[in-house]
Order: structure tokens, then C-alpha cells, then sequence
């Protein structure tokens, strides 16, 4: 916490801020969570002035143990004055000024340039941040700040995304242990204990094994088979039955205070060869992702390698075929945390945001797609990966095969940028 709140206090200084102040919803606000780690909170803020300690609002007397479990000065009900306007029936924005205004006064923080982050309700902020403005505030965005600074990950949010990752690859292995035992009927349908293997069916399976980690997942999940999966956001029908020889991408991302992200692509039967083609050339782009992802990096120069990969094997990329629909499609990868997409990213002109560093977590997640009805397919291997001061290794070392048969007693594996 040390570290973070010295660079903020330089970040402000780059800025011209008197302080940072963070809106929040709950303590599970991405921006805010950096700084109260596991607290459960409601509606709160914090302010933390350019020099000086950081101060945590918390608007009900509930939930005081939760504020001091947060190791922050902080500031009460009390002390904020809102058992005195419990009896005005304020509009939200107003109440939103009000708390800023008292908490910024009682951090020592007088009118000047301020920079705001958080999340909630576009309006009621606008409305807030206009009040504060005719007191003399200046309002600038702060969300980027407290971006670079979350970026690298502390060693107890390593350890519970690496907490998250595993659950993760619990739940995957499920998925290969229930695809590995399906039967298929002279149609090519899958039937699993008597009945069609259905995506609803796995994706049930998937919500036991994860929620017996105490994982959630907000977002819920990709379970899409064949030319669905061809389309890389598209979920997967949930009364879809499940056939040989046809692509299932299953991507997950739960959370439990710390989100984590991994895919992988299997196939029960005979692979068609452009399935099988794409598969291997996917396979192949990963390890070539790995061996890149070193200090320093750029993510945009490594999205730039994967295209250029993929082109030597007749697949469009947005570089050769810009807005392409078909081939690889997207980016490389993005960072995860305290969001499910934070940086380091892997955009062109990214700056900073772009560049890979020690204690960055981040996905690996090269893809190809061909939404064709009848032939289509998805194929996406993704691993979520920290960058140490070895290289990265994969926080969710599973096997690569699209045969999930061949995961029965693979041992966890993984690239590494080790050598």
C-alpha cells in the first residue's frame, strides 16, 4: 500500500491535484478495491490527498468494523454529519456533493484540481461534480491514475488471483472429464448418462464446481459450440445439443475478489481438417505469445508477431484485413485484476498502459473463427499469465489438447518464457 500511495502522490503532482477522490457503490469497486482490499462496503469514498494519508468515508455506523479492517484514517457518519441531513430528503447528487465536500475538508484538501475515479450512476455523478464546481473544485478524470497503479500486482492479489485460477482449471478439467465420457449416437449427437449433452448441461457443471470456491461468476461464461463459437462473445445456446467432430470453445472468467480468465477449445471425435489446421496454428501462436511476453515488451509489437503468424497461414488479421470478421479477429490479450479488463493492454499507440512489467497479470488468448452455419467454428487457447522477474508463467497450467480424452491424467502444464 506504501508503494501505491507513493505513486499516487507523484501521479497527482503530474496532474496539478490537490488530491484524488474515488465514488464508489461498494468496496468492490475496481478502483476502489486497491486500497480497502476485502472490506465489505456499501456506498462510500475516498479521498487521498497528494501529500498526506489516505481517508476512507463510510456512511453507516454497520459498517465500521469492515472501515477499520481497512488499516485507513477514516471518516465516520459522525464526522460527515449525515445523521444531521438524515432528516432532508436530499437528491442523490446532492448527497454525493455533500459527503465530498465534508470528507475533502476533514482530509485537510481545499478547492483546487481534483481528480475523480470510481464507478455509479452517470447522472448522479455529472450532478455532483457540478456542485462541487461552483465551490471552486476543477474536476479532472482520475480513472487512468488509479489504472497504472493497480497494474502491477501485489503479493496478496497474486495469491488470490492465483486462488481464482485454480477454481478455474477445476472447473475446466470438469468440462473434459464430462466431454470424455459422452457417447455419440449414429446422428453424431453426444449423450452424457442417458441424456443429449446439452451446453446448459456443462454450463451447470461449471456454476457447482466454481461455487465450491466460493467463485462467482457476474459475467457468467462462453460454452459455445461450432459456428457460435465463431462469433468470440457469443455464449453458447443453452438448449444447443452438443455433436463430434464439431469446435466447443469454453471460456471462463469467475470472480472472488479478484477475477481470473482462461479458454480452451476441445472437439469429441474426428476433427475436421480446417478445424484441426486452425487448432494447430492457434497452439502454435500461444507459444509464440510466451516467448515475447518478456520485460519490456510492447503488446501491441507482440499482436503485431500473432498477425504476422497467422498471415503466413492464409488467415486474416485486423492488421491485413482490417474489421474482418473471419480468421484471428480481436487482440491478444488484456490485463485482469481487480477488473476483468484492466492494462496492460494490446493496442496500438497504448503508451504506458502497453508496455509489460514485473507483477503485471495478464491473458494470452489467440484465436481463429469462421462463423459459417453448417461449418463454421472457434478456436481459442487462453492462458492468464504473470510476468515475474524469471519471465511469465502460466497461472492456469492446463493441457492444450482438443481431444479432451487425451486430458485424462495430463499432468498441469503450460508455455513458459523460461529457457
Amino acid at each position: 500500500m506504501a508503494d501505491r500511495l507513493a505513486a499516487l502522490s507523484a501521479g497527482l503532482a503530474e496532474l496539478g491535484c490537490e488530491a484524488l477522490l474515488i465514488v464508489a457503490r461498494t468496496a468492490q469497486d475496481p478502483d476502489l478495491a486497491p486500497f480497502v482490499g476485502a472490506a465489505h462496503l456499501g456506498e462510500c469514498q475516498l479521498v487521498a490527498p497528494r501529500d498526506g494519508p489516505a481517508h476512507l468515508a463510510y456512511l453507516t455506523p454497520m459498517e465500521r468494523d469492515e472501515a477499520a479492517s481497512t488499516g485507513l484514517a477514516l471518516l465516520t457518519p459522525e464526522a460527515l454529519d449525515l445523521t444531521r441531513w438524515a432528516s432532508e430528503a436530499t437528491e442523490p447528487a446532492e448527497h454525493m456533493a455533500r459527503v465530498a465536500r465534508k470528507a475533502l475538508q476533514l482530509a485537510g484538501v481545499v478547492p483546487g484540481r481534483l481528480a475523480l475515479a470510481g464507478h455509479g450512476q452517470a447522472g448522479v455523478i455529472a450532478g455532483a461534480c457540478h456542485q462541487l464546481a461552483k465551490e471552486g473544485w476543477t474536476i479532472v478524470p482520475g480513472n487512468s491514475l488509479v489504472l497504472a497503479l493497480r497494474k502491477r500486482k501485489t503479493a496478496a492479489e497474486l495469491a488470490s488471483l492465483r486462488a481464482a485460477a485454480a477454481a478455474t482449471c477445476a472447473a475446466m478439467r470438469r468440462m473434459a472429464e464430462l466431454l470424455s465420457a459422452a457417447f455419440v449416437q449414429d446422428d453424431h449427437t453426444l449423450r452424457l448418462e442417458g441424456e443429449a449433452l446439452r451446453v446448459a448441461r456443462l454450463r451447470d457443471e461449471v456454476a457447482r464446481v466454481l461455487a465450491g470456491f466460493g467463485l462467482e461468476q457476474p459475467k457468467g461464461n462462453i460454452i459455445a459450440p461450432a459456428e457460435e463459437g465463431g462469433v468470440p462473445h457469443s455464449t453458447g445456446t443453452p438448449d444447443r445439443i452438443l455433436c463430434a467432430g464439431e469446435s466447443l470453445i469454453v471460456d471462463l472468467f469467475p470472480h472472488a475478489g479478484m477475477w481470473a480468465d482462461c479458454t480452451r477449445t476441445f472437439c469429441v471425435g474426428t476433427l475436421p481438417e480446417p478445424l484441426a489446421r486452425a487448432w494447430t496454428a492457434v497452439r502454435d501462436a500461444l507459444e509464440t505469445a510466451y516467448l515475447r511476453s518478456a520485460l519490456g515488451a510492447h503488446g501491441w509489437d507482440i499482436q503485431e508477431t500473432i498477425c504476422a503468424h497467422f498471415d503466413q497461414r492464409g488467415y486474416p488479421t485486423p492488421i491485413s484485413s482490417p474489421g474482418t470478421t473471419i480468421g484471428y479477429v480481436h487482440n491478444l490479450g488484456h490485463g485482469v485484476g481487480f477488473d476483468l479488463h484492466e492494462p496492460p493492454i494490446f493496442k496500438k499507440n497504448s503508451g504506458a498502459e502497453g508496455v509489460l512489467r514485473v507483477g503485471d497479470v495478464f491473458t494470452l488468448e489467440p484465436g481463429l473463427y469462421d462463423p459459417t452455419p453448417g461449418t463454421g467454428y472457434g478456436v481459442r487457447l487462453e492462458d492468464l499469465v504473470w510476468l515475474g522477474p524469471e519471465g511469465p508463467e502460466s497461472l492456469t497450467p492446463l493441457p492444450y489438447e482438443i481431444d479432451p480424452r487425451g486430458w485424462s491424467g495430463a499432468v498441469d502444464r503450460g508455455f513458459s518464457g523460461r529457457r
